[in-house]
């Protein structure tokens, strides 16, 4: 197990424009929080309106203590309009459990 986490969040627009221009302004934003590691946009091939944000932590308790700190709602708020709200949960967290 390498302790990493992966957040994923899911979107649903017709918004491409809009949905990417808030993702890179999250995205900047976010640079150099402690125990991020990146993050991606990816738009599903199937369905062109469904987006993912996938970030990728260190540890669960670094996107812990970032998620729970004070900035975290007003770091997100320009994807929060894009969630797919169609979901009972428009996100996800995965632990890794092994990789190559």
């Amino acid at each position: 197990m390498s302790g990493a986490v992966k957040v994923l969040l899911y979107h649903r627009t017709g918004d491409v424009g809009g949905i990417e221009a808030a993702y890179h302004r999250v995205s900047r934003e976010l640079a150099g929080v402690p125990g991020m590691l990146g993050n991606e946009l990816l738009r599903s091939r199937h369905d062109p309106a469904s987006f993912v944000v996938i970030s990728t932590w260190e540890s669960t308790a670094a996107f812990d203590e970032w998620e729970q700190g004070t900035e975290h709602k007003n770091t997100t708020a320009p994807l929060r309009p894009y969630r797919d709200g169609e979901l009972a949960r428009p996100f996800g967290i995965y632990e890794v459990t092994a990789r190559y």
